[in-house]
């Protein structure tokens, strides 16, 4: 019998915490004749989908791969763990607990999907609800997919739904190149675009048809296909749903939700075990420090490097809000230290359980691709506009007559400040083909021995699937 990959894919489950979320038997021992009956059935299913994406980003363990292992940030903690090393210092193992955390969470959120997916059309109830159902379980199993692919490369790709454990021992669950999982990624959001409704949500944290458009824009960008990014980006702007937030700062404080900035958000909720732990990593270990409520520590996990605190121009506005260079002490006094200000929540009485909703997708990221589309296609008087919208916003003089070269910098520069803690860092630079450049540079003027070669750029396969699965799950070269 296949082992943990197999059973990743046939358990649905969820966080019990919250009351609406679902916990079901393995997929092969649910029984059509009882459950996904009916419109409730599937919208509690829904529920489960969506808790169990938002896992992605409440384990932190997405952020650890796509900012810790970059030059945005460090550790500062003195006694982290091997896996946090690992990550700091890009001598990622495959027995690494974030590799295996996002692997999991991604391949969870796809068997959920397939549920909803492959046992929808046969239930009778309304069919615009149906559409929107499925269209958003699409929508989550495309962007899972997306992670891993990004993360990983090659991918199991599994979409059926198991109804006996011989149809599971039948399956093929070996790993499929990287161009097989995009084939279902776009396929998957062609779908869900046609599916959803047209009207905007105004609940962020449910996919709507604008927030599929993003999405494809991004995978586009990255497939490099950048005619094709351009009109989907162009639909996002010309939609004319989505605005840039007057004050950067709203973006990251308490009450964040459903801005006009937004386009899709992970929300969390404090002492209910729903909120996140962004308030203890990204803020110092220091058991003085006087910044919260009750001078809770935080543990310096995900911390500014300096090179990043030096990336900011002079005036921009972006920085006092992104980043601190003191704490301020009990008695008043304060200590060098630098630390993260976005997502962290300075009300919490936990910083476990902070209440800040985290974007994975936002309207600004929108702007700055369809700038970096456009540029790729030589497009640069086109592509200036867009980028200079955020940089207004910024409090930061409009770019001008720039080549090409020129402005792919300028671009990656904005990004890497507009977008700090936000993990796009990791995905900006292997898409440019820049990591290898721009994070070698970085270990160099730190004198650190540390390099990021070929094989590097996608992470390893979490050792335990090939360790139990070694006839269909080859490891990644080099690891």
């Amino acid at each position: 019998m296949k082992k943990q990959l197999i059973v990743l894919l046939l358990f649905i489950v969820t966080a019990t915490s919250c009351k609406d979320f679902l916990s079901l038997s393995p997929e092969y021992q649910i029984s059509d004749q009882t459950f996904f009956k009916n419109q409730n059935d599937f919208e509690t299913a829904l529920t489960g989908v969506y808790s169990t994406f938002r896992g992605l980003f409440s384990s932190s363990a997405v952020l650890y791969m796509t900012e810790l292992a970059t030059d945005n940030t460090e550790i500062q903690w003195s006694s982290p763990s091997t896996d946090e090393m690992q990550m700091d210092q890009n001598a990622v193992t495959s027995t690494n607990g974030f590799v295996r955390s996002v692997w999991n969470s991604c391949l969870y959120t796809i068997s959920q999907s397939n549920g909803i997916i492959n046992r929808i059309d046969a239930a009778t109830f309304d069919q615009t609800v149906k559409d929107r159902i499925k269209g958003e379980a699409k929508f989550l199993r495309a962007y899972s997919y997306f992670y891993l692919v990004r993360l990983y490369g090659n991918v199991p790709i599994v979409t059926q739904t198991f109804s006996s454990p011989e149809q599971v021992a039948s399956a093929d669950m070996a790993l499929k190149p990287k161009e097989e999982a995009y084939k279902v990624i776009l396929a998957d959001l062609a779908e869900a675009e046609t599916l959803l409704p047209a009207t905007l949500n105004t609940d962020k944290t449910k996919a709507s048809r604008l927030t599929v458009k993003a999405l494809l824009g991004k995978v586009h960008l990255t497939l490099k296909s950048y005619d094709l990014a351009t009109t989907k980006l162009k639909e996002v702007i010309d939609a004319k749903s989505y605005s840039l937030a007057a004050d950067y700062k709203t973006l990251f404080t308490n009450g964040n939700n459903n801005l006009a900035e937004s386009i899709f958000e992970i929300e969390y909720v404090s002492g209910r075990s729903m909120g996140n732990n962004y308030s203890s990593l990204f803020t110092p270990a220091i058991t003085s420090m006087a910044i919260f409520t009750n001078n809770l520590q935080g543990s310096g996990r995900i911390v500014p490097t300096l090179d990043l605190a030096k990336a900011y121009e002079a005036g921009d506005v972006r920085r006092a809000l992104s980043v601190s260079d003191s704490v301020l002490l009990i008695g008043g006094k304060k200590s060098y230290s630098r630390y993260g200000l976005k997502f962290v929540d300075f009300k919490a009485i936990d910083l476990s359980d902070g209440s800040i909703t985290f974007m994975p997708l936002r309207y600004a990221d929108v702007l700055l691709m369809y700038a970096e589309a456009l540029t790729e296609q030589g497009k640069t008087a086109e592509a200036l506009p867009y980028i200079n919208m955020v940089r207004t916003r910024s409090k930061l003089t409009d770019l001008a007559g720039l080549s090409q070269a020129a402005l792919r910098t300028a671009i990656e520069k904005e990004r890497r400040v507009e977008f700090l803690y936000e993990g796009h860092r990791w995905f900006d630079l292997v898409r440019t083909g820049r990591a290898q450049a721009v994070l070698n540079a970085h270990y160099e003027s730190l004198k650190l021995s540390f390099k990021v070669d070929d094989f590097e750029l996608i992470f390893p396969i979490p050792q335990n699937e090939v360790d139990l699965n070694p006839s269909v799950v080859k490891q990644n070269t080099g690891y």
